[in-house]
């Protein structure tokens, strides 16, 4: 697709991107400030950038180059180092960072967990959290609510209620607590990340963040041991499905360790993704009522008055279209780092081993020569997602690792937004515009304050 602006028309917030080249200082402000802004405007326009700030670096924007890097040579770019320093205190060699043979039997053992089928028998977790999420919602009705707050809340019960249900000993708000104190503690760029500098480096600020992260595995170890002492819960919830979980190919099962940082991958990545897609779909109907009101009109003639569940999924594709829409806009995961592992050639451009290789989410989704009208809000453009290119629109990334909850995700988005849009009207509260910053995810700064009434 070619963009075919003609002329400057409204569109929803934004990352103003860097139109001058910046230089270490800069780049290290800039990576504080928010991490999108080292994107440089030209980005959105062009297939691949190079440079150099401490280490060579390859931003990479074209989809076959993406399928290269993701899925041809996966295992030549794992993720970087940068990555690795952050979240590796807190979830260790789960899933989300191990490499080679340690990821691949991991994936093995996980896969059967987030089958179709295992998916949508937790279906009911997402309904019931819907239908709590629309009683706090009716309570702010004639007024505004912050909607990114009361979102964080509903998908956190979820990812509770699928993680550890029964909750013995499992303290939800302090967990919660805990984690937003990591984020918040860990994942702001460091100057030694900028110049490249080894990870035997101490990077003082995010040594502050490991008491709540022990915490967090003294609690989830606990809850583990328990359950091995109790048996499998009724209805199997995804720590039983992890602890039956094997290597179909050895046998193997998953360690205490592994499934500690596994599960505690799953409770950060499971809630904050799906609850940022909420939040800025919330926003973007707020932003266009016509969008608003056909997904109304289709939530309401499937749901009635009852919540959505997952068996209706199927008839509601606009508001899928929305969630798809939010996360081209707003990708949870905005910007993506792998280190080159081997010489190799991305567009003509030499890459050389220990190179950055940047893949720029943000940027791709909004790029000009994939996508038409690329910073407007229009689910339209997935009314038959055959039609986009695949490798244009990676919010889960790709590949081999291609995120393994992405369906879990979907179906508790579309459950809740469908129930949400069939029962309120959300808009815009003047001068309360959300501001994308990206620190760990692409997060709405200051909320999403919308005005709420009655459908």
């Amino acid at each position: 697709m070619q963009d075919s602006n003609s002329t400057v028309s409204r569109v929803p917030a934004r990352v103003p991107l860097h139109t001058e080249p910046m230089g270490i200082f800069a780049s290290f402000r800039a990576g504080r400030r928010n991490v999108l802004e080292l994107i440089p405007e030209v980005a959105t326009r062009l297939p691949i950038l190079s440079g150099r700030t401490g280490r060579r670096w390859h931003m990479v924007m074209d989809p076959e180059a993406l399928r290269h890097i993701l899925r041809d040579r996966v295992e030549d770019y794992p993720k970087s180092l940068v990555t690795k320093l952050i979240l590796g205190p807190a979830i260790g060699q789960s899933l989300f960072v191990a490499e080679g043979e340690h990821w691949k039997w991991q994936r093995r053992a996980a896969a059967p967990v987030f089958t179709h089928r295992n998916v949508a028998a937790l279906g009911p977790v997402m309904t019931a959290a819907a239908e709590r999420a629309s009683a706090r919602i009716a309570e702010a009705t004639g007024r505004a609510a912050d909607l990114y707050a009361e979102m964080v809340a509903a998908t956190f019960e979820v990812i509770s209620d699928v993680t550890f249900s029964g909750g013995e000993g499992f303290d939800r708000a302090a967990v919660h607590r805990a984690i937003e104190g990591y984020i918040a503690q860990t994942a702001r760029v460091s100057l030694l990340d900028i110049i490249g500098a080894p990870a035997w480096v101490p990077r003082p600020h995010r040594l502050a963040g490991r008491r709540g992260v022990a915490e967090l595995k003294r609690v989830a170890d606990q809850t583990i041991g328990q359950r091995r002492q109790a048996g499998a819960s009724p209805v199997p919830d995804l720590l039983d499905l992890l602890l039956a979980a094997e290597d179909p190919t050895t046998g193997r099962r998953l360690t205490t360790d592994e499934l500690r940082d596994n599960l505690l991958t799953f409770i950060v990545a499971g809630h904050e993704t799906t609850a940022l897609a909420l939040a800025w779909a919330l926003y973007l109907c707020a932003f266009d009522p016509d969008v608003q009101a056909a997904a109304r009109d289709e939530a309401q003639a499937v749901l009635g008055d009852r919540a959505a569940t997952a068996a209706d999924l199927p008839a509601l594709p606009h508001t899928r279209a929305i969630v798809d829409e939010a996360m081209r806009l707003y990708p949870p995961a905005a910007f993506l780092a792998r280190t080159a592992q081997v010489q190799d050639s991305l567009l003509g451009r030499e890459v050389k081993p220990g190179d950055t290789v940047i893949l720029p989410i943000y940027a791709l989704h909004r790029h000009h020569a994939l996508w038409d009208r690329p910073d407007s809000f229009d689910p339209g453009r997935f009314a038959d997602p055959k039609a986009v290119n695949r490798f244009a629109y990676i919010p889960f990334g790709d590949g081999p690792r291609i995120c393994i909850g992405a369906s879990f995700a979907i179906q508790e988005a579309v459950i809740i937004l469908s129930t949400l849009l069939a029962r309120f009207c959300f808009a815009p509260v003047a001068g309360r515009e959300p501001k994308p910053v990206m620190i760990l995810t692409l997060r709405p700064e200051g909320g999403v304050w919308l005005n709420v009434s009655r459908a």
